[in-house]
């Protein structure tokens, strides 16, 4: 048997123990918000334990956590040290997930195995690429005599809302610096790039008034429409503009909340929406949210003309920057790509992503990056944020494999 073989044969003969791992991670919620995260991260280092592996805990402080909005949060490390003279991985995926909404077929947090396929929210993204680097770790260390340089696993709790409190936290409080960061995704592709995004929450204050007598007040609402309008043509404009990063198109721009008014008989005096444009790699962050502004406030002006009163509040919420491939991450894509071509019985293509992730914060730290992990081709396939998230339990086992193979190339050369 080559070493690579060893490595499969431990994997699958521990595959109904790295399952029952999943569905422990997945039984306990981690909705984001509210964000009471901290509860996951104890029962996953006590799973770990069970393993020998001993899980540092970085509480980060409460005071931290409320400001950002979340209730509480505390993220993993293991550190796995081996002989000198190597490089330090760190995989990296986090625990929070988004609310699991209407529509479940399954229970959210059952875990349930049907049909080859485990059911609940998170179990694609990402709780499934803790038990994905947990197992690809434990199989390397059969092999431990081999091994030079350390794996550090990274289970943080704050990617929902932009993972400043998540791998910012530790890599601002200089509690880790690898060598290479790989980071949680699917199985079919190894992303180098990603989309960056920024948030916004725009606040339209006008006046109060009973809508029998309408013209004494000032309609937030219909300056929130105006406002709408100059947003949403901005997306024609986007599309004139194209990224030359595989699979990622263009920029766009989406309303996802709007609040307002308060009740059917007044003329709302204030409107709330917050908006998400997403950047393409080439694209200025600082350039995009200044010409966003600046379409705000155009189209307040121009309503105001006629109806004059309205005032514009703009925040950021969130700016978060694209991840752009970096120098030094090639034998970490070489080592998944060519492993992934011999387990999937498929080429295995680098690509970008659409998506933003907190992997971008490794890779403003300047550590070379890359996105792979368990899951299908695409994240509509998981309906990741949708009701009855799943994730092929194939791709889990075949995902380990590759993620064991990779791991084991890089810490037994130079």
């Amino acid at each position: 048997m080559t070493d690579y073989d060893k490595l499969d044969a431990w994997i699958d003969a521990h595959f109904d123990e790295e399952v029952a791992f999943l569905q422990a991670l997945v039984q306990v919620p981690t909705d984001t918000p509210p964000g009471n995260n901290a509860p996951h991260a104890e029962r996953t280092a006590e799973l770990l334990e069970a393993f020998g592996f001993a899980a540092e805990k970085h509480v980060v402080p409460d005071a931290e956590v409320k400001a950002y909005g979340l209730t509480s949060l505390t993220n993993l490390i293991v550190r796995r040290p081996y002989a000198a003279g190597g490089r330090t991985i760190a995989l990296n995926a986090h625990g929070d997930v988004v609310p699991p909404g209407e529509g479940w077929t399954r229970g959210p947090y059952s875990a349930e195995v049907v049909d080859g396929k485990l059911y609940g929210r998170a179990s694609a993204v990402s709780k499934s690429d803790f038990a994905t680097y947990t197992f690809a770790t434990r199989a390397i260390e059969t092999l431990r005599s081999q091994l030079k340089g350390a794996v550090e696993l990274h289970f943080t709790y704050d990617e929902e809302f932009g993972g400043e409190l998540g791998p910012g936290w530790l890599l601002r409080n200089k509690l880790t610096r690898p060598d290479l960061l790989l980071a949680a995704g699917f199985a079919y592709q190894v992303v180098t790039a990603h989309n960056g995004c920024l948030q916004m929450e725009v606040t339209v204050h006008g006046k109060m008034a009973h809508a029998a007598i309408p013209d004494t007040g000032v309609d937030a609402l219909q300056g929130a429409v105006a406002i709408l309008n100059a947003l949403y043509a901005q997306n024609v404009l986007y599309k004139q503009i194209t990224s030359k990063v595989e699979g990622i198109t263009h920029p766009y721009l989406n309303v996802g909340r709007i609040e307002g008014g308060t009740n059917t008989n007044v003329v709302p005096g204030k409107v709330m929406l917050k908006l998400d444009r997403r950047m393409i790699p080439e694209e200025n962050p600082v350039e995009v949210e200044a010409t966003i502004r600046k379409v705000i406030n155009d189209a307040a002006a121009e309503f105001g003309k006629d109806r004059p009163g309205i005032t514009v509040e703009i925040k950021r919420l969130l700016l978060a920057r694209a991840l752009q491939p970096l120098a030094g991450n090639e034998p970490l894509v070489d080592a998944l790509q060519r492993h992934g071509a011999e387990v999937f019985g498929e080429p295995i293509p680098t690509s970008g992503t659409p998506l933003y992730t907190d992997v971008r914060l490794y890779g403003e730290a300047g550590i070379p990056t890359a996105i792979y992990g368990a899951g299908p081709r695409t994240v509509f396939e998981s309906n990741a944020k949708r009701a009855d998230e799943h994730l092929v339990l194939e791709d889990l086992r075949r995902a380990t494999k590759v993620v064991a193979r990779a791991l084991f190339d890089l810490l037994t050369t130079a």
